[in-house]
């Protein structure tokens, strides 16, 4: 059997998303499975023993050049050549719809009343009814297992096998990290302003800490907010700039990883690395929670059908209550270690 996923971003969907493979090919270990995705994304797939073949595109060139229209086109066509049995759209817009139907006639989605953009829903033959506000990695899992026959349960994610890798370490990035105190990456920016925990806050949690503070950036607004940090507290370090290959690394080799509801601090749940993901705006039904990976909610009330990008409410979770939710998970990481 062969089955392709489109799900073409973002960072932490994707990862959500990953974890139906390994039930998958469980439950069919001769099937070939492919993956549709932003070419920019591409590279958190990547080494999956459990993906045949990475399927890139880039759709998101479109809005800054309409003439590459056609040439993503025949790179769809052509990855439709390989005659698909099932294609499952885990996205649920409209494009991914298309995309989707273009692998093959084959293709199996959300039901209208699952998804955001209902007329994606009429690219599909198999629709899958599921809540648009439950949790979204029990989404995931749904709109590519039951297409399959396949029921994953919540104890079988909670006991996944690690699904994120990588082929070879970087020995610079080793040299950041520390051999005798733990090391703890923080993850300070996020799409949204309302969505990141406050730099000065952050300065107090590193401060507290007796760990070797890592902090991670992407862009250089980010880098200026971890530059601020670094130059007022010596423990912590700026991770130079890194890819996604080089982030899976980093949070692999993490005591803890803590930052906002954005894709590296998903990345540490897919790795089962220890967690603690703060939420102001969005909602905590994007993760599972277990005994190392944890949340901390602002006291506003979110509506998942409508976010509020301008509820910065995250600014009130205490600092300290990240403090003492980081020295329960490093003395319990320490004590199974």
């Amino acid at each position: 059997m062969k089955i392709a996923i489109v799900k073409l971003s973002a960072l932490g969907d994707i990862v959500h998303a990953m974890v139906a493979l390994q039930f998958i090919k469980q439950a069919y270990p001769e099937c070939r499975i492919d993956w549709l995705v932003e070419s920019g994304f591409s590279a958190v797939l990547e080494d999956n023993p459990h993906i045949d073949q990475i399927l890139p595109i880039d759709l998101k060139a479109l809005k800054r050049n309409k003439r590459l229209f056609f040439q993503q086109l025949s790179l769809l066509r052509q990855y439709a050549d390989k005659h698909y049995d099932c294609v499952i759209d885990a996205q649920g817009l409209l494009k991914s719809a298309i995309c989707a139907r273009l692998l093959a006639s084959q293709t199996a989605g959300f039901d209208r009343d699952s998804i955001r953009e209902k007329a994606a829903s009429l690219f599909y033959r198999n629709r899958i009814a599921y809540p648009y506000d439950a949790n979204t990695i029990d989404r995931n899992v749904a709109v590519i297992g039951l297409p399959l026959e396949v029921e994953i349960t919540p104890q079988q994610i909670r006991e996944k096998k690690p699904f994120l890798y990588y082929s070879e370490e970087d020995a610079d990035l080793q040299n950041f990290f520390s051999s005798d105190k733990p090391n703890v990456v923080f993850v300070i920016g996020s799409t949204w302003p309302s969505r990141n925990y406050p730099k000065q806050k952050y300065l107090k949690v590193i401060e507290t800490l007796d760990a070797n503070s890592l902090i991670s950036w992407g862009n250089e607004q980010e880098k200026q907010s971890a530059d601020w940090i670094a130059e007022r507290c010596a423990k912590a370090k700026v991770l130079k700039k890194i890819d996604l290959k080089q982030l899976k690394f980093v949070l692999a080799k993490a005591d803890l990883v803590i930052g906002n509801d954005t894709g590296p601090t998903h990345m540490a749940w897919g790795l089962n690395r220890p967690s603690i993901t703060l939420f102001g705006p969005t909602p905590v039904s994007r993760v599972y929670q277990t005994t190392i990976n944890k949340v901390l909610k602002s006291p506003s009330t979110v509506n998942p059908f409508k976010l509020n990008k301008n509820d910065f409410s995250i600014n009130e979770i205490p600092e300290q209550s990240i403090i003492d939710l980081a020295l329960t998970l490093l003395t319990r990481n320490a004590a199974n270690g």
